[in-house]
Parts: structure tokens; C-alpha cells; sequence
């Protein structure tokens, strides 16, 4: 990846420009300005601007990441924020949030001062989500307010649930008051009893301890139902059961506070791909059936899900290298994003690429009041240019992360991330 600091004049010529709120799509040119958006088609650029050839190439908006683990502080041996931006980078995002769950966990003014100061040093926007709990531990309700002041964007306890209802009630009426959404990992913990796949016919053949797809829908289904009663905005984190998709359009056809993700893995496989025992694929909540994988496509396709999020998860070689039930949960996913859910989505799927590129800019922009008009004059330039249509196998060699687990690994991709312009840089993907 080569990274090159932005010329005061850049053209972005000849590409198809691809507004995800406008729903245009239109071959033209993108003219910035001191980094900053200065117009679009009609662009009337000084002779010693710096022209890109974007001739074939999709023009648009950075895309955005809701949930991601950079590991940073206390495991930094798996990821550090900036190896993180540079993953992201490569996989054609532009501003990313970290969830909490580091050593020690993200639950004070301080931690989010420090996510926020470091963030300056990296090539991307990094946004802190702050902690329910004091220490994760379900008990204690952080100082919302005071994380709100410095930074925090959302609160979550990604990693664990938050498994007393009480403390969940309370966390979404203290966080209406700011505004902000929060984010339950969805497992009902007893129900899962240590499983570490998906429970079905694999499973058994396989010999694994497993948990029911009712895991996740139980824990949803409280959630939505706590708010409504509280009229709070809730987001749920990457959605993988048929029942949950269900649960989810049911609440949202009652509230508007209601926002979901899905992540990439749980589109493309399905538990029959564990039968090769890739710890890689050991992820929480875990790759279920292919029924499921088709209703978590259906609910992309009706706006039930209305973003995607890779929920990136590194963790080093030693540690996935242990037997399946010893592994850790996680993969990692942000360099292999597009190519994987540009080929299910919209090449075996029928989507439209413009419905995409939503889920992966406006869209999770907007579930947290971001400014989300990237294409606005005046605008600091976040641009992502792709070629949607090039078939390539994902290798190693793709892997910006500290970390390489990954399950893409000798995958066939669909649609490639070319170059991204951000914080006045552009970074040219190799």
C-alpha cells in the first residue's frame, strides 16, 4: 500500500460516481480541494491539478465500520490501532469504531480520551465505544455522560452480554438521554452452556459442544422488547439467526430506534464449513445454517439489517493454532470485506450495488448521527474508489492486520478496493 499526501488540486476523472443517498450513479468527475469536496461533474480544476484515472472504476463514499476490536491498550502483540487503520485501509474504510473489550476495558473518560488522542496519529477515524459496565463486569453502569463528553459514540459490553435486565433497562434509558445507541452482544450465556459452533446435524457429526440459534433470538428478543418499553435507541450487533431477522423486523415496524448489522463471515459460510475444524471459523455468535444464512440475506435485501459490520477480531497464530473447543471466538475481516459481500450480495444475490454501498457508508453513519452527506461542497474529502466487477483470491499477502486469521484465505473475492482518501491522504491498495 502506497500512502501519499493529497494535492491541493486532486481530480478523480472519468469514474462512475456513485451517490448511495441520492441513488445516482453517473459518470463524471470529483474535483477536491484542500481535501476537501469541491464539485462533482461539472468541475472546472486548475491545469497543475493531480488527475487520477478512474476510467471503469465505482467513485464513492468511505465506507464505515461499526464494530471492529483493535485490541489496543493491553493486547497490542494482536493489533494496535494503527495496524487496524491499515487493515481498514485496505479494505476500503475510512473511519471505524473500536469496541470496548481491551486490557483493561474501555469504561472511563480517561480510555476515551486516550482512544481519541492516539486516533490522531493513525490514517483513519477511529471512534471509541465506551463500556455499559464498570470492567464488563454486567454489575455497574459506567459514567455515560462524562465517556459522551469525551468521545464516546455508543456503549456496548461487545464480547460479553449484559445479562441482568435491570442493568440493561437502565443503560438504555441513561443513554436516551444522550441520544446515543446502545449495542448488546446478543447470547444468553446459560443457553449457550460452552458451545462453540452452531447446534444442528454439523455438530453432532463433528463431536463439538453446541448452542442453539435461540441463544442469540432470546437475547434479542429482551432487548427489543426493554427498548420499546424505554424508547431507546438500540443497535444489535451481528445478527446470524433466522429467528432473530424475525424478531428484529417485527420491533422495527413498531420502533425506528431499531438499527442491525451483519457481518460478512455470516453471509458467505455456513457450520457445514467447519467440518475441516478452521478455528478460524470459531466466531461468537457462531457460523450457523445455510437456512439461517438465507435469512439473514432476505433480511438485507427488505432493510430489516440495514448495515454491514465486520466485526474484525484478531488474535495471534499461537493462539488459534489450539484444538477447536481451546481456540478463542474471532476472525478477522476488514481487508476481505467487500470482495465478500460485493459476491454474495450482489453478484449471486441480485442486490444492487447502490443498496450495498449504503450498508457500508451512509447507513452506519446515520445509526450514529454521524454526518453522513460525504459528497456535500465543502465537505473533508472520505472517498472510496473500487472496481466492482474484478474476480481475485484473497492470500495473505492481502492482510494488513497483525493478526492472520482469517477463513478468506484462498477465497475467490468479487470486487476490489483500488484506492481511499482520507484525513488528506491517498492511499494507493496494492
Amino acid at each position: 500500500m502506497k500512502i501519499s499526501k493529497l494535492n491541493k488540486h486532486t481530480v478523480l476523472k472519468g469514474g462512475i460516481i456513485l451517490d448511495p443517498i441520492n441513488n445516482i450513479e453517473k459518470k463524471g468527475d470529483l474535483y477536491i480541494k484542500d481535501g476537501k469536496i469541491n464539485s462533482l461533474f461539472k468541475i472546472d480544476p486548475p491545469k497543475e491539478a493531480n488527475v487520477i484515472d478512474c476510467e471503469g472504476l465505482i467513485i464513492t463514499h468511505g465506507f464505515m465500520d461499526m464494530h471492529v476490536h483493535f485490541r489496543e491498550p493491553g493486547r497490542e502483540d494482536k493489533e494496535t490501532l494503527n495496524s487496524g487503520s491499515m487493515a481498514a485501509l485496505k479494505g476500503g474504510f475510512t473511519r471505524v469504531c473500536v469496541m470496548p473489550n481491551t486490557q483493561p476495558p474501555l469504561d472511563s473518560p480517561e480510555s476515551m480520551r486516550y482512544i481519541i488522542d492516539r486516533s490522531e496519529e493513525c490514517p483513519i477515524h477511529i471512534h471509541p465505544i465506551g463500556s455499559i459496565s464498570k470492567g464488563q463486569e454486567g454489575k455497574e453502569l459506567t459514567e455515560m455522560g462524562e465517556m459522551i463528553a469525551e468521545g464516546a459514540v455508543a456503549f456496548s459490553d461487545d464480547g460479553l452480554p449484559v445479562e441482568n435486565s435491570r442493568i440493561m433497562r437502565r443503560a438504555l434509558e441513561y443513554s436516551n438521554m444522550f441520544g446515543v445507541p446502545i449495542i448488546n452482544h446478543a447470547e444468553d450465556l446459560c443457553l449457550k452452556d460452552d458451545g462453540v459452533m452452531h447446534e444442528g446435524v454439523v455438530s453432532t457429526q463433528l463431536g463439538l459442544k453446541s448452542s442453539p440459534g435461540i441463544t442469540e433470538s432470546n437475547m434479542i428478543h429482551r432487548d427489543l422488547e426493554l427498548a420499546d418499553l424505554t424508547q431507546s435507541r438500540l443497535h444489535v450487533p451481528h445478527v446470524s439467526s433466522s429467528r432473530s431477522v424475525e424478531h428484529i423486523n417485527v420491533m422495527k415496524n413498531k420502533n425506528n430506534n431499531i438499527t442491525a448489522e451483519v457481518s460478512p463471515h455470516h453471509l458467505f459460510f455456513t457450520d457445514e464449513d467447519l467440518t475441516g475444524f478452521d478455528t478460524n471459523l470459531k466466531v461468537a455468535p457462531p457460523i450457523r445454517s445455510n437456512s439461517d444464512r438465507k435469512a439473514l440475506i432476505k433480511g438485507v435485501k427488505d432493510g430489516t439489517i440495514n448495515c454491514i459490520a465486520t466485526d474484525h477480531a484478531p488474535h495471534t497464530s499461537e493462539e488459534k493454532e489450539k484444538t477447536f473447543d481451546l481456540a478463542p471466538f474471532g476472525m478477522i475481516g476488514l481487508e476481505s470485506c467487500f470482495g465478500v459481500v460485493n459476491k454474495v450480495l450482489v453478484k449471486e444475490n441480485k442486490i444492487k450495488l447502490n443498496k450495498l454501498i449504503q450498508l457500508l457508508t451512509c447507513n452506519p453513519r446515520k445509526n450514529l448521527g454521524f454526518d453522513y452527506d460525504l459528497f456535500k461542497i465543502g465537505t473533508q474529502a472520505e472517498i472510496t474508489v473500487l472496481d466492482p466487477n474484478v474476480k481475485w483470491t484473497f492470500t495473505k499477502h492481502d492482510i494488513f492486520s497483525k493478526s492472520k486469521n482469517s477463513p478468506f484465505v484462498g477465497k475467490e473475492m468479487n470486487g476490489k478496493i483500488i484506492f481511499t482518501i482520507v484525513k488528506g491522504y491517498l492511499s494507493e491498495i496494492k
